[in-house]
């Protein structure tokens, strides 16, 4: 095991210095991208799911954890309270004196207008690599329930200000975080968050993008991802760190909210962060 975890960690340098270079796509980076990703989720434990309980093919959550076999502590993914994008939410007035609170105003992100509708805290999916990309690990988030399905559209939320090439707020890059869907062939078709582009994004004045990938952008993934092909497994990775080979904004961290499986959306989670 430590053999085989030394040689994906070479794989992972590579991939630091080629393939989450912005728009950098040739076939070898994509194929060298691609063999990165299958050894992960080989790696990466499938969720145990009872058919007779929780029916195949009917997503309805998405469960973070961590990948980091050397035990390093410099990644985390958590669902946490009240950092994600507001949907039918409220703030506080003060009164005149500023001691208490006068009344409230409905607030709603004009990013999220629509959102997960048994989110009652407000709850955002925080991915966070400290360090170097090199390190070998990551913040991942399982998709639960998806095994049987076809796909129309991949989304999520992003804390994010302006449209997802902007460094400022989270970190968005050709990398991370990204969707790795794993197909009936065994195929991991890889979905980042700025390549290939969203098919739309919605962004705010108050700091989040919703970003869409349909049809169209889902055929533009490595390799395609296409009407006809059956789910097995989705999961968002989240291995860019705080150099250069994080991007332009060197952040480190992205927060995400509201993730979309064909127009249903999972915002929130158990928030047991260790």
């Amino acid at each position: 095991m430590q053999s085989r975890l030394i040689k994906l960690a070479g794989v992972a340098t590579f991939l630091c210095v080629a393939a989450f270079t912005p728009h950098l796509h040739g076939q070898i980076v994509n194929n060298t991208v691609s063999q990165l990703d299958t050894a992960l989720m080989s790696l990466l434990a499938e969720p145990v799911i009872d058919p007779l309980i929780d029916p195949p093919g009917q997503f309805h959550a998405v469960k973070p954890q961590e990948f980091d076999p050397a035990h390093t502590n410099l990644v985390q993914a958590a669902w946490l309270d009240g950092i994600g994008c507001p949907t039918n939410g409220f703030i506080a007035v003060p009164n005149a004196t500023f001691t208490g609170v006068a009344g409230t105003a409905p607030f709603t992100d004009s990013a999220c207008l629509s959102g997960d509708p048994n989110d009652q805290r407000n709850q955002g999916l925080l991915l966070a690599k400290t360090g170097p990309t090199e390190n070998f690990a990551s913040a991942t988030a399982e998709l639960i329930n998806v095994k049987g399905i076809m796909l129309t559209e991949l989304g999520y939320d992003i804390r994010k200000l302006g449209v997802s090439t902007d460094p400022l707020g989270s970190h968005c890059g050709a990398g991370a975080p990204r969707f790795d869907v794993v197909t009936s062939d065994g195929v991991v078709h890889f979905l980042a968050c700025s390549s290939p582009p969203p098919t739309t994004q919605q962004s705010s004045s108050t700091g989040w993008i919703r970003l869409r990938w349909n049809a169209a952008g889902l055929a533009a993934a490595f390799p395609p991802i296409l009407p006809t092909d059956t789910v097995k497994r989705i999961v968002i990775v989240f291995d860019e760190g705080q150099d250069t080979l994080g991007g332009p904004d060197q952040f480190g961290a992205a927060i995400l909210d509201n993730i979309d499986v064909n127009g249903v959306l999972v915002g929130h989670g158990a928030t047991d962060a260790s």
